[in-house]
């Protein structure tokens, strides 16, 4: 379901922390979680932003006045699937406050809009848009099935030359899996590991 140009956007929650993982681990940001995805990934850690009717609609000028509040330069719009939607008008107005704008999405769907960073994390469970992967700054593959490696090397024809690679064990997994991951990063050097950094340190 792509959703049209709206004022509003649905919400989950809004929040200053760390970002914890990819290319950009360690930094502050803001983050502002769009509710309503459709991915349906199995081990979704945030699936109460699946239903976007279950959050309230918040005008676009109050998350830019928000993502002011706070120092960092960096706003994530991250979701449930936040490409459901039209961000330009949020994407625009958070270029002109100068706030860079970072996306996190399955590439399931177009981006509308220009941001300034956009990582494509793909799923199996609604494979992503090959426009998405060539659009892709960051390409962060969750491994949570051997199998994972493979697919994962499947986007590498269709990724620009400067995009970020990285692989991503599915937090709660085996000890064994994450050994796997390391043993296949030794072997291919253009893939880098990425840990949700978050969770461990318990950063809310």
């Amino acid at each position: 379901m792509v959703v049209s140009s709206t004022s509003v956007l649905p919400v989950m929650e809004s929040f200053y922390t760390i970002q914890g993982e990819g290319a950009h681990t360690g930094k502050a940001a803001f983050f502002i979680r769009l509710a309503g995805c459709d991915v349906g990934c199995t081990w979704c850690d945030v699936k109460g932003s699946w239903n976007a009717e279950e959050h309230p609609s918040i005008p676009i000028h109050k998350l830019l006045a928000d993502s002011l509040l706070h120092p960092a330069d960096i706003v994530v719009i991250t979701g449930g699937e936040p490409c459901m939607y039209d961000l330009s008008e949020l994407l625009n107005g958070l270029r002109q406050s100068g706030k860079q704008s970072h996306i996190e999405t399955s590439g399931a769907y177009k981006l509308r809009g220009e941001a300034d960073w956009v990582c494509v994390s793909p799923k199996k469970f609604k494979k992503p848009l090959p426009e998405m992967i060539s659009l892709a700054d960051e390409l962060k593959v969750v491994v949570y099935h051997p199998s994972d490696l493979e697919w994962a090397e499947s986007f590498l024809k269709d990724v620009k030359p400067s995009c970020q690679l990285f692989l991503q064990p599915e937090f709660g997994k085996s000890n064994k899996m994450a050994q796997l991951i390391v043993e296949y990063v030794k072997n291919n050097p253009i893939w880098r590991i990425s840990l949700q950094t978050h969770k461990t340190l318990d950063i809310p």
